[in-house]
C-alpha cells in the first residue's frame, strides 16, 4: 500500500491534527518547538507541557535566558517531563549553539540547504535524527520526513521493515510529493493513529487496511 494511500485514509478517519502544539504567548514558537522536541524524549506530551508551563512562567523560554539558567534551577523546572539531568544537559549545550553562533535567533538557526541543516543539527550533543527532523519539519517548515516509534509500528502492520531510520525515512521521501506540510500533517495522523494502536491492534490495522 502506498504511503499517500495511507495518509488518505488516515486524514478521512482522525481529521487535521493541528501539530505541533504551542502556547498562546507572543514568545518564539520555533525555539518553543525545539524545546519541546528534546523535553518529549521518553515521555508523554502532558509531562512536556507541564515543563513548558514551568519554563513559560520563569520567562525562560528563549534560547540565550535558558542558556544562563542555573542548571539545578533549570533540572528543577523541567523534572515533570522525566530525564531531567540528561534534558537540561541537552538544553544548555543545545542553548548555548544558538547563542555562540546565531546570537539567539532560531530562526536563523534553521534557515539554509536542508541537507547542510541537518547535519549541522546531528553534530550537537544530545540531538539525535528523530529530533533533528522533528526541529526541522515542525520549527523550521522543511521537508524532511520525521520517523519514530509509532512510523516504524505503521509500517510493520503493513509488512514494510527496514534496518534502521534513515531507510524508513528514505523510503517516505521517496514514495510521497515533497511538501513539509504533508510531511507534519501525515506524522501527526500516524501519531493519532499509534494511540489507538496501543489500546486496540484489531481497530488500528483496520483503519488502514479497510
Amino acid at each position: 500500500m502506498r504511503p499517500l494511500t495511507i495518509y488518505k485514509k488516515l486524514y478521512k478517519h482522525f481529521g487535521p491534527q493541528h501539530w505541533w502544539p504551542v502556547s498562546s504567548g507572543k514568545g518564539d514558537k520555533g525555539f518553543e518547538i525545539c524545546v519541546g522536541v528534546i523535553l518529549t524524549q521518553n515521555t508523554n506530551w502532558q509531562n512536556v507541557e507541564m515543563a513548558l508551563k514551568n519554563l513559560i512562567k520563569e520567562r525562560l523560554l528563549t534560547p540565550c535566558a535558558l542558556a544562563k539558567c542555573p542548571m539545578q534551577k533549570l533540572q528543577r523546572l523541567i523534572k515533570p517531563s522525566g530525564y531531567f539531568r540528561q534534558k537540561a544537559k541537552k538544553l544548555k549545550i543545545f542553548t548555548k549553539y544558538i547563542c555562540d553562533n546565531y546570537n539567539g535567533d532560531t530562526k536563523k538557526l534553521l534557515q539554509g540547504n536542508l541537507d547542510n541543516k541537518r547535519e549541522e543539527l546531528l553534530s550537537i550533543w544530545g540531538l539525535g535524527p528523530e529530533s533533528v527532523d522533528s526541529m526541522l519539519l515542525y520549527a523550521g517548515a522543511k521537508p524532511t520526513f520525521m520517523i519514530d516509534a509509532y512510523t516504524v509500528r505503521l509500517c510493520r502492520e503493513l509488512g514494510i521493515k527496514f534496518k534502521d531510520y534513515e531507510d524508513y525515512r528514505e523510503y517516505f521521501q521517496k514514495k510521497l510529493p515533497k511538501s513539509a506540510k504533508l510531511y507534519n500533517e501525515f506524522h501527526a495522523l500516524i501519531v493519532a493513529w499509534g494511540k489507538v494502536h496501543s489500546k486496540n491492534r484489531k481497530a488500528a490495522i483496520s483503519l488502514v487496511k479497510k
